[in-house]
C-alpha cells in the first residue's frame, strides 16, 4: 500500500502543496474543509505533474477558481497536456520565492527526480522541505511521522522505493543533494508525497540516499532464478550453499513467486547477483524476461554478476542473461555456469564451487 500526501499551508495566503490521485479527490477535499473553506486557497503548488500528485487539481479549481498554480516551466507544459485547462500559472525556477505572509516558500528544481518537471518546496520558517517523490516510501500507515513506525520496515520501504523509482537517476540524486548542501538551508523535517514524514531525524534518509546513490553495497549475494523442471533450482541451491560456506550472506528468490519490486529493493544494498533460468525457445523463461528488462532500465550501480541455468539441447538462456546484465552495466566476473538436463552429484559439486568462487569475488570487491 501507500499514501498520497498533500499539504495545506494556512497563512495570510493559503497554499495547497500537491494534490492526490483523482479517485481520492473527494476525501482530500473533505479534509481540507475541516481546516478551511477550499475557496480560500490562493495557490496550488505543483511539485510534480504525475497524476498521483496532480490528479485532483481540476476538482480543487472548481472550488477555488481564482487560485494560481505554481510550478516549473516543464510542469506548466505537462499539466496543460494532461488536463487541457486554461489556468492561471506562475512559472518558477530554483531560487524563486513566494510569500504567503509569515511563511516564504523557496523553490528548488529537481529535474529527473524522477520527471523533468519535479521540484522541491522549502519553508524557511519551519525548516521544512516538501520533497514530493524524493525521500518517499510506499508505506501505508495511519501514522504520520517516522518516529511512529517500525524503523526496519520504514527503511526497507524507503530503500525499495528508491531502488524501483529513483535508482536510474542516482547521479542526479548526488548532484541535487550537493546543491541543497551548498544552499546551506536548515532542514528539520522532510515531508514527501508518499509515506511518513521525516521529523525525528531527517538526515537519516538523506544519508541513506547518499549511500544508495553512491553505489555502496553490503557484501551479500542475491540468487534470482526461475526453473522449469527443477534443474536450475537445484543449481541455485547448490550455489547458495557454496556462497554460505565462505561466510557470505545469500538469499534465494524464485521468479515469479517473489515480488519483483522486493527483489530490486533487496539488490540495492547487495553487491552480487547470480541470475539463472532454464532455456526455452533458445532464450530465458518468460518469467525471467521482465526482470532482465527492469535491470536494463534501472542500471544498478557498482554490482558484480554472473549467469547460470540448465538446458536440454541448444541452450541460449545464459547468453541472453549475460547480454542483459552487460547492458545493465553490471560487471560479469565469471563465465556462465550451464548444465545439460538434470545436474548429477558431480555437477552439483561444481555449482557449489561456483558459489564459493563467486563469494570470493564478493569478498575481494571494493
Amino acid at each position: 500500500g501507500t499514501t498520497y500526501n498533500a499539504y495545506l499551508i494556512v497563512d495570510k495566503k493559503v497554499a495547497l502543496v500537491d494534490t492526490v490521485e483523482h479517485s481520492f479527490a473527494k476525501e482530500m477535499i473533505e479534509k481540507i474543509k475541516e481546516v478551511i473553506d477550499p475557496s480560500k486557497i490562493d495557490y496550488i503548488i505543483a511539485n510534480h505533474v504525475e497524476s498521483d500528485h496532480s490528479g485532483s487539481i481540476k476538482e480543487i479549481l472548481k472550488l477555488a477558481p481564482n487560485a494560481t498554480i505554481v510550478g516549473t516551466a516543464n510542469c506548466k507544459a505537462g499539466l496543460e497536456k494532461h488536463y487541457f485547462g486554461d489556468w492561471k500559472f506562475q512559472t518558477v525556477k530554483t531560487g524563486d520565492t513566494l510569500s504567503l505572509g509569515e511563511r516564504k516558500l523557496t523553490f528548488l528544481e529537481a529535474r529527473m527526480l524522477h520527471w523533468p518537471d519535479t521540484m522541491f518546496t522549502y519553508i524557511e520558517k519551519d525548516a521544512l522541505l516538501l520533497s514530493n517523490d524524493g525521500f518517499g516510501q510506499h508505506l501505508a500507515s495511519s501514522k504520520r511521522f517516522d518516529d511512529e513506525v517500525d524503523q526496519d520496515i520504514l527503511m526497507c520501504e524507503a530503500g525499495k522505493y528508491y531502488a524501483n523509482i529513483l535508482w536510474l537517476y542516482s547521479s542526479v540524486v548526488l548532484r541535487k543533494l550537493e546543491e541543497v548542501q551548498k544552499l546551506g538551508i536548515k532542514i528539520d523535517m522532510i515531508a514527501p508525497s508518499h509515506g511518513v514524514i521525516w521529523r525525528k531525524d531527517p538526515m537519516k534518509i538523506v544519508k541513506a540516499y547518499l549511500k544508495w546513490a553512491s553505489g555502496e553495497a553490503d557484501k551479500k549475494v542475491l540468487i534470482v532464478y526461475d526453473t522449469m523442471w527443477a534443474s536450475t533450482e537445484k543449481m541455485a541451491k547448490a550455489m547458495l550453499d557454496g556462497i554460505n560456506s565462505e561466510g557470505i550472506e545469500a538469499k534465494l528468490y524464485r521468479l515469479p513467486c517473489s515480488d519483483e519490486g522486493d527483489i530490486i529493493g533487496e539488490l540495492l544494498e547487495t553487491k552480487g547477483l547470480l541470475l539463472g533460468s532454464a532455456t526455452i525457445n533458445n532464450g530465458v523463461l518468460p518469467t525471467v524476461s521482465p526482470f532482465l528488462r527492469e535491470m536494463e532500465g534501472l542500471r544498478p550501480k557498482n554490482k558484480i554478476a554472473a549467469a547460470f541455468g540448465s538446458y536440454g539441447w541448444g541452450g541460449g538462456a545464459t547468453a541472453a542473461i549475460e547480454k542483459s546484465l552487460k547492458s545493465a552495466g553490471m560487471e560479469l566476473v565469471a563465465p556462465a555456469m550451464t548444465i545439460k538436463w538434470v545436474p548429477d552429484k558431480a555437477e552439483l559439486q561444481k555449482c557449489f564451487e561456483y558459489g564459493q568462487a563467486f563469494a570470493k569475488k564478493i569478498n575481494a570487491a571494493e
